[in-house]
């Protein structure tokens, strides 16, 4: 099944936020994971289970030295925070991250499988129109999905 699903929370002013029980059920069901691993995406963060992120830093570790292996080492290993989850179901995202993906108190949390999508509400409703937008040119493709 993986994670899914659309949540709304809020984000407090000492940076941590709630994610649902659901999805915290999940990550220990499906990935044995208690904790996750909050990095930077161009608009938002993304929250991989930690068993996730060991697997893809092991990849980015095999790469050849050069410019791209450096390029992801900058922008997504670098910056990245693990974090386990509080009493109350929260985590920790330093003010670095919350930054970079403009998070100020609404947060929409999204499921994709395998990782957790963290949007300020503002830039998830502009990235959702762009995906609509998309969409429309993607019909024959939606249609043999079912949709």
């Amino acid at each position: 099944m993986g994670l899914s699903g659309e949540f709304f929370n809020n984000i407090d002013a000492k940076g941590r936020l709630s994610i649902p029980a659901k999805m915290r059920t999940l990550l220990q069901e499906e990935f044995g994971d208690t904790q996750l691993v909050v990095t930077r995406t161009s608009e938002a963060l993304v929250a991989y289970p930690l068993s996730r992120w060991e697997k893809i830093k092991a990849d980015v570790e095999a790469m050849p030295n050069g410019a791209d292996k450096d390029v992801i080492y900058r922008s997504r290993i670098s910056p990245a925070a693990q974090s386990g989850f509080d009493s109350q179901g929260r985590i920790a995202i330093p003010a670095s991250l919350r930054s970079i993906a403009r998070l100020e108190k609404e947060v929409v949390i999204v499921g994709l499988s395998d990782k957790l999508e963290l949007w300020s509400h503002v830039r998830f409703v502009e990235q959702m129109e762009r995906s609509e937008e998309r969409l429309r040119s993607m019909s024959d493709q939606l249609g043999s999905l079912g949709f």
